[in-house]
C-alpha cells in the first residue's frame, strides 16, 4: 500500500466518526488535536490536515442561515408593503425569530440535531411562519379602520380568526404527519424536517396569540375610520368581484381551463428527470483507477501520478487545491473496516482531488471531459468517478456507485458469464457511464500442485510446503507472529522476515526454495511440488453467504428513475441467471425506488389526513371537497416551474410540494370558514363565497407573496450548497403561486356548483344545541 498528497509520498491516515457523532464536532477536534500530534514525530516529520467532509456541512449550514435571513428580511418588506406600517411588519418580524428559537429548544428536547434536514426545515418554515403573524395583523388592522380603541381591536380581531388560524396551522402540520409512518431513508430524511416545521408552526400560532398582540397593544396606533388603507387593493376589488361573477356564471370555460391547466402539468411531469437529492458542486471529485490486474504497486503509483497530471492540464494547476491517492489494499493490520476500503490489489487507487473556487468547468462536466481524455490516454486502465460530498456517500449505502448489481449463485464460472453478458448490455445504455466489473477476475497467480505422497516420503507436510512459500513471497507475519516492544516508547512493532525481492524474481527461483522442516531434511519445493502460472479470482465477496459478481456504473444527467428503469429492461434483456442464483439492484438506485414509492404513499396519506381534518373542523362533505379542489392545481404549480427552471423531482421538491399543499389547504380553511359564516348568517353560496373572496383578498394574497418573498432565497440557490436545496424553494413558490390563483379564482366556482343552497348549519353534533342540524328542540 503507499499513499501520495499533490503527488509526494506520504503516510496517509484516515478518520472515522461513530454514527451519534457529529462531523463538525469530530473534524474540529481532530484539526485542534494536530499540534499535540506534530510533537510527537520528529521536526522534520510535517503533520497537515487535507481532506474532510465537514466543508459540504459547513457550506450546507451557512448557505441555510443567509438563505433563512434573506427570507426573513423579504418576508418583512412584503408586510410592510401591503400594510404601509412600519410597526406592524416590525411586529410580524418579530414573532420569526422566536419562533425559530422555540424550534431549536424543542428540538434538542427529542434528541434531533442541528443537520441538514432540520435546518432546512427551519428554512423552510420562515415563509410559512409570516402567515400567523400576519393574519393576525391584517384583521387587526380592518378593526382598527372600524374607528376602534387599539385594544378593542386587538381583543375583537384576535378573537375572529383564533379558530380558522387554530384549523390552518393544524392543516399545515397535518402534510407532515405521514412521515412518521415511512420506513428506511425516506424517514431518516423526513421525521427531522417535519419535526422543524412543525415545532416551528406551533410556536409561531402560540407568540401570535401571546407576543403579537401584547406588542400590537403597545405599538401600533388607532387609524379612525379611513378606509381599508390599501388603495390599490380598494381599485382592485370591484374588478375581482365582477371577475368572480363572470367565472361563476361561466363555470364551464372556469373549470375547463384549469383543467387544461393541470394537463399541461401532467405532460410535462413525463418530461421531468428523478433522481434521489438534487446534485451539489462541492468542489471535490475522487477517480477510481483500476489498472490491469496483477501490476506492480510502483507502476500504479505512476499512473496515479500521470493521472493527477492530465488532471491539473484540463482543469487548470492554479485550481487545483489538493490530490490525495491510495494506492493499493491497505495492509491487513491497518486498523480499518473492510467496508471502507474498496482496493482489492496493488492496481487499484483511490485519487482523490479538491478544487479550489472561482471561475472553473463544473465537476460533472470536468469528469466528463477527463473520461475521454483519460481512456485515450491510458487505454488498459479503467476508470471510474465516485461521489465525494456526504450525502451522495449515505445515499449509495456503501456501494461507490449509484448503479451497483450483484449477481450470486453457487456455480461462480456460471456466474462470471452472465455477469460479462449483463456488462455488455449496459454498455449500450447511453446514459450509464464507467461500467464495469470491480472484481478482479483473472489476477495473475502461481499454482502449486503438492505431491502428497512425495512429500509424505520425504518427511514433510503439506502445512510445510505452504508456510515455506508464504513465508518466502509474503512475509512470515502471517505464520509465526513476533513482536519486539520499544522499552523507551512502550510501543510494541510487529517482526516479520522475508525473502529479499531480488532472490524471487521467477518461478525459477520458487522452485528452489527449501521447505522448511523443523528438525528434518529440507527439500526443494520442487522435489514435492509442480509449480506453474495462472490465474486465480482477485477477491471473493459474497452475498447472502453466496458468492457473487458485481456490475457498477454512473449515470450522466440527472434522470437516475430513467436509468433505473433502462437498468431493470437491461437485467430482463440478459435472460434468466443461472440456476440458483439472483440479480439484485443495490445503490442509490436501489433506495430510490424504496424512497419515491414510500414519498408517494406518504402523499396520499397526508391527503387523507387533510380530508379528516377539514371533515372534523366543517362537518361538511363539499366544504372539505371545495378544498381539496386547490390540491391537483398546486401540484400542477409545482411541476410547471420545475420543468421551467430545469430541476428534477426529487426529496427536496417533493417536501415543497407537501408544505404548498399546506398553504393551499390552509389557505382555502380560512375562505372557507369566512364563508360558512355568512351561509349561517343567511347568505346564499354565491353572495356568501364573493363576500369572502372579498374580504380575505388582502390577507390571502399578503400570506402567499410573503411566503414565495421568504422562499426567493433559497430557491436561487444563491451558493454552491444552495444547490441542494433549491428545488424545495423552486418547489413551494410554483405552489404557492398556483394556490394563490386556484384559491381566489377557482375554489369560489367550485364551491358555489357545490354546495346546497340555503342557510348552513353549525358543525355541531349537539343534540341539545339549537344551531346544531341534530337539534331536536329541547334545549337545556
Amino acid at each position: 500500500n503507499a499513499a501520495t498528497v499533490n503527488g509526494r509520498p506520504t503516510v496517509y491516515m484516515t478518520v472515522i466518526k461513530r454514527a451519534d457523532a457529529s462531523t463538525l464536532n469530530v473534524v474540529d477536534e481532530v484539526k485542534a488535536a494536530l499540534p499535540q500530534m506534530r510533537l510527537q514525530v520528529p521536526p522534520d516529520v510535517h503533520i497537515d490536515f487535507e481532506f474532510d467532509q465537514s466543508i459540504y456541512v459547513k457550506n450546507a449550514i451557512r448557505s441555510l442561515f443567509i438563505e433563512s435571513l434573506l427570507g426573513i428580511g423579504l418576508t418583512g418588506l412584503m408586510v410592510l408593503l401591503f400594510l404601509r406600517d412600519w410597526r406592524s411588519a416590525l411586529i410580524v418580524v418579530l414573532t420569526i425569530p422566536f419562533s425559530l428559537l422555540a424550534a431549536f429548544v424543542a428540538l434538542r428536547l427529542v434528541g434531533q440535531t442541528v443537520n441538514i434536514m432540520t435546518l432546512g426545515g427551519l428554512a423552510l418554515a420562515v415563509g410559512i411562519l409570516v402567515d400567523e403573524g400576519t393574519i393576525a395583523i391584517e384583521n387587526i388592522h380592518v378593526h382598527l379602520e372600524s374607528a376602534k380603541t387599539t385594544a378593542r381591536a386587538v381583543v375583537d380581531a384576535m378573537g375572529e380568526v383564533l379558530r380558522p388560524r387554530f384549523i390552518a396551522m393544524l392543516s399545515v402540520i397535518a402534510v407532515f404527519v405521514p412521515s412518521f409512518f415511512m420506513v428506511g431513508i425516506s424517514r431518516s430524511l423526513f421525521a427531522p424536517l417535519a419535526l422543524a416545521v412543525g415545532f416551528a408552526m406551533i410556536a409561531s400560532y402560540l407568540l401570535s396569540n401571546t407576543l403579537l398582540p401584547v406588542l400590537a397593544v403597545w405599538l401600533l396606533k388607532p387609524t379612525g375610520a379611513r378606509g381599508n388603507g390599501d388603495s390599490f387593493l380598494g381599485r382592485m376589488r370591484p374588478k375581482y368581484a365582477a371577475f368572480l361573477e363572470w367565472s361563476i356564471d361561466h363555470w364551464v370555460i372556469t373549470l375547463g381551463l384549469y383543467v387544461a391547466f393541470c394537463l399541461i402539468a401532467l405532460f410535462m411531469f413525463l418530461g421531468l428527470g428523478t433522481q434521489l437529492f438534487p446534485e451539489v458542486d462541492t468542489g471535490q471529485f475522487q477517480v477510481r483507477i483500476r489498472a490491469p490486474a496483477g501490476m506492480r504497486l510502483e507502476r500504479t503509483q505512476e499512473i496515479v501520478r500521470q493521472v493527477g497530471n492530465v488532471i491539473e492540464q484540463e482543469v487548470g494547476a492554479r485550481f487545483v487545491r489538493a490530490t490525495l491517492g491510495n494506492i493499493g489494499p491497505a495492509p491487513w493490520t491497518y486498523p480499518i473496516n473492510a467496508i471502507f476500503e474498496f482496493n482489492s490489489g496493488p492496481q487499484d487507487a483511490l485519487l482523490m482531488v479538491a478544487l479550489h473556487p472561482g471561475k472553473r468547468p463544473s465537476i460533472s462536466a470536468l469528469e466528463e471531459r477527463l473520461r475521454r481524455k483519460l481512456a485515450a490516454r491510458f487505454p488498459t486502465v479503467r476508470f471510474s468517478f465516485e461521489a465525494s460530498d456526504v450525502v451522495s456517500q449515505v445515499l449509495n449505502l456503501g456501494s461507490p456507485n449509484p448503479i451497483n448489481i450483484s449477481v450470486s449463485g453457487n456455480d461462480l464460472a456460471q456466474t462470471r458469464v452472465f455477469t460479462e453478458r449483463l456488462m455488455r448490455i449496459l454498455k449500450r445504455l447511453p446514459m450509464l457511464r464507467d461500467v464495469q466489473i470491480p472484481e478482479a477476475l483473472d489476477f495473475p497467480a502461481i499454482d502449486v500442485t503438492i505431491n502428497r505422497v512425495l512429500a509424505g516420503q520425504l518427511g514433510v507436510t503439506v502445512g510445510d510446503v505452504s508456510d515455506s512459500i508464504v513465508t518466502a513471497s509474503s512475509s512470515s507475519q502471517l505464520i509465526i507472529p513476533n513482536f519486539w516492544t520499544d522499552r523507551k516508547t512502550g510501543i510494541p512493532y510487529r517482526v516479520s522476515v522475508q525473502v529479499p525481492q531480488h532472490e524471487l524474481t521467477s518461478l525459477s527461483d520458487l522452485r528452489n526454495l527449501p521447505v522448511m522442516a523443523d528438525g528434518r531434511l529440507h527439500p526443494l519445493v520442487s522435489d514435492v511440488a509442480t509449480v506453474n502460472s495462472g490465474t486465480a479470482y482477485g477477491e471473493f465477496d459474497h452475498y447472502n453467504n453466496q458468492r457473487m459478481l458485481s456490475v457498477v456504473a454512473n449515470i450522466q444527467g440527472n434522470d437516475l428513475l430513467g436509468a433505473t428503469d433502462a437498468v431493470e429492461c437491461a437485467i430482463k434483456s440478459a435472460g434468466a441467471p443461472p440456476r440458483g442464483s439472483s440479480v439484485v439492484l443495490h445503490g442509490q438506485a436501489q433506495q430510490m425506488l424504496l424512497t419515491l414509492g414510500s414519498l408517494r404513499e406518504g402523499l396520499l396519506l397526508a391527503v387523507v389526513v387533510v380530508m379528516l381534518l377539514l371533515v372534523a373542523n366543517f362537518q361538511s362533505l363539499t366544504d372539505m371537497l371545495a378544498v381539496l379542489s386547490t390540491i391537483p392545481g398546486v401540484l400542477a404549480g409545482v411541476v410547471m416551474i420545475l420543468f421551467l427552471t430545469g430541476s428534477t423531482l426529487n426529496i427536496e421538491s417533493l417536501i415543497g410540494a407537501i408544505m404548498a399543499i399546506g398553504v393551499a389547504v390552509a389557505d382555502s380553511v380560512l375562505l372557507i370558514s369566512f364563508a360558512r359564516e355568512r351561509r349561517e348568517a343567511g347568505d346564499e353560496p354565491r353572495h356568501a363565497a364573493i363576500a369572502a373572496s372579498l374580504a380575505r383578498l388582502r390577507p390571502v394574497l399578503m400570506t402567499g407573496f410573503a411566503m414565495i418573498a421568504g422562499m426567493i432565497p433559497m430557491a436561487v440557490g444563491l451558493s454552491e450548497s444552495g444547490q441542494q436545496t433549491a428545488p424545495l424553494g423552486r418547489a413551494v413558490i410554483g405552489g404557492v403561486v398556483a394556490s394563490l390563483l386556484t384559491t381566489l379564482l377557482v375554489m369560489r366556482t367550485v364551491y358555489v356548483l357545490i354546495t346546497p343552497k340555503g342557510k348552513a348549519r353549525q358543525p355541531s353534533l349537539d343534540p341539545d344545541d339549537p344551531a346544531s342540524s341534530y337539534f331536536e328542540g329541547v334545549s337545556r
